[in-house]
């Protein structure tokens, strides 16, 4: 792999000071570099440490550069040959997690992957309670940035725990987050990502000195940047790793969690729109939803009126495999399989799957209504916001196989308000599509980006319809695309041209604005969609049924 990462280390041998050649040891060391790294700046701070240093390494050294938005920097030069030891770290900034890899500058090797939860969500679990927090705060928005760079740095200490390597020689690093994420570090107002006409106060910040954020690391950090107040550098990271602007062929790029972001395009153009798609992806909207966590149930089958669940955390093959319709011994059994943790609730990516399994069985229909009367497991329960109505629901995990001794259920107000957020990310789909005169049948590539993207069963998310019902092999899971975005910035320099060109190409659109989003919304509102012939393959397994 041909690496040109945003950060050089050359091994120089100079000679010294003579007879008929005085330069300085500044100027000697900068001569010497190679011809694309000439017209380097050296800051004071360096120039302070080659004397006495040069010389009594007899000009056997090792200069640092790194990139800092103008062109090149020397960062440190050192005795001997240091060249071996060049690092730099890649970043995933997510409003819940903070991902960190730690890549060989010289191979291109991930010497470690690390993740906390972010340090914000102590402000709250949704962004706009955050922005709200600081708005005309001046202490809150310090507090707010402060706390944001120690997460930087309590990530930054987990990969140096796990690698070994220390810090110091993490000599770049790259930064992939929303519009807000990337204000807070800035330390400035989020609130007009927040207020019309959402022109936040930066958009572009490109390098900054790591020192200034109050990042750990002796070099400059460089933030994507964003394209609209819901389009922000995450996306525009995911947008360089997938390279959909190199194709002439249209292409999809879709990263759906609390907010669902998708841009259509190819190497002509590219359209853009984000909007909220709630809680319900992230496995929020249930009384016993949760994250991609260990106990969360991920995948769901039913067959023969059997319903299996699969349990994150379980070894290869560990299903649990609950009890068939119409056994009461059901209730009281353990599940059969003990290779696998107790459920404690459901993601996402379990949520798709029991839907599209609900009403492929018919235990649902058509508008997501439960069928009394298909199974044992559809069942009457209290509503948890409204304790004096009760509602149907589908138990996926009776009392004694749950972790916590309870009925783990899915209700009707579950499925009615997951079929709402699925119906979302099915119209700004279509909408985009159809904005530029194209068909789905134009798609040649479906990008599935973040973590819901990464877990989800392509085929039941087709099922219920959340996605169009392409050939499958269009769909491409691409998972955490924001950090392979910043991975590969990180070792190509080359890759800032492609991310201006990106950023310049896209066209966004304010779904709140477009005139029929809201009814092509409430039309979507069906499983899979209003009229069953657009989706052939859901209509051809329900008639096998």
């Amino acid at each position: 792999m041909e690496i040109h990462a945003l950060s050089r280390k050359y091994y120089l041998e100079l000679a010294g000071p003579g007879e008929g050649d005085a330069r300085g040891d500044r100027e000697r060391i900068l001569e010497a570099l190679p011809e694309e790294c000439r017209g380097a700046q050296m800051p004071l701070a360096v120039m302070r440490t080659l004397y006495p240093m040069c010389r009594e390494a007899g000009f056997r050294l090792t200069v640092t550069l790194v990139q800092n938005g103008f062109g090149w920097e020397v960062l440190r030069v050192e005795p001997g040959d240091t060249t071996a030891v060049h690092y730099g770290a890649a970043v995933d900034f997510g409003s819940t997690t903070l991902v960190m890899q730690v890549v060989n500058l010289n191979t291109g090797e991930i010497v470690t992957q690390q993740s906390i939860f972010n340090p914000q969500i102590r402000y709250g679990e949704e962004i706009l309670s955050r922005i709200f927090y600081t708005k005309d705060q001046l202490e809150h928005l310090r507090e707010m940035q402060e706390t944001t760079a120690s997460g930087f740095n309590a990530l930054i200490a987990k990969c140096e725990e796990d690698c070994g390597i220390p810090r110091g020689q993490y000599t770049a690093m790259t930064v992939g987050g929303n519009t807000t994420m990337i204000q807070l570090l800035l330390g400035v107002y989020p609130w007009p990502v927040f207020e019309t006409p959402y022109a936040p106060a930066v958009q572009e910040p490109g390098f900054l000195a790591a020192a200034e954020l109050g990042i750990s690391l002796p070099g400059y950090v460089y933030l994507f940047p964003s394209a609209a107040n819901y389009l922000g550098g995450d996306i525009i990271s995911g947008l360089l790793a997938a390279g959909i602007d190199q194709s002439e062929r249209l292409s999809v790029f879709i990263d759906i969690g609390t907010n669902g972001e998708l841009v259509a395009g190819n190497s002509e153009f590219l359209l853009a729109g984000a909007g909220a798609a709630g809680p319900a992806l992230e496995g929020g909207i249930s009384r016993y939803g949760m994250r991609a966590d260990t106990g969360a149930v991920d995948h769901v089958h039913i067959q023969d009126g059997k319903l299996q669940i699969h349990v994150i955390g379980a070894a290869q093959g560990g299903t649990q495999n609950s009890q068939s319709a119409g056994a009461p011994a059901a209730r009281k059994d353990r599940p059969e399989s003990t290779d696998a943790p107790r459920p404690q609730g459901i993601c996402g990516s379990g949520i798709v799957d029991l839907l599209a399994e609900l009403f492929l069985n018919g235990w649902v229909d058509a508008l997501g209504k439960f069928q009394e009367d298909a199974s044992e497991r559809i069942i009457q329960v209290r509503n948890h916001l409204d304790e004096e109505r009760e509602e149907l629901a589908v138990c996926y995990a009776w009392a004694s196989e749950s972790a916590n001794g309870e009925d783990l259920v899915f209700t009707q107000s579950d499925v009615t308000e997951f079929i709402r957020t699925k119906a979302a990310a099915h119209t700004m789909v279509a909408y985009l599509i159809d904005e530029f005169g194209l068909q789905e049948e134009d798609v040649a590539r479906f990008y599935l980006a973040g973590a819901f993207g990464k877990y989800l069963d392509v085929e039941a998310a087709v099922t219920i319809g959340m996605y169009p019902d392409l050939p499958r092999d269009k769909f491409v899971m691409i998972g955490n695309a924001s950090l392979e975005g910043a991975r590969k910035l990180l070792l190509d320099a080359r890759c800032l041209a492609d991310v201006e060109r990106i950023v310049r190409k896209i066209t966004y659109v304010q779904f709140g604005e477009a005139g029929n989003f809201v009814e092509r919304m409430h039309a979507a509102q069906f499983l899979p969609y209003t009229d069953l012939d657009a989706y052939p393959s859901v209509k051809r397994r329900l008639q096998r049924r």
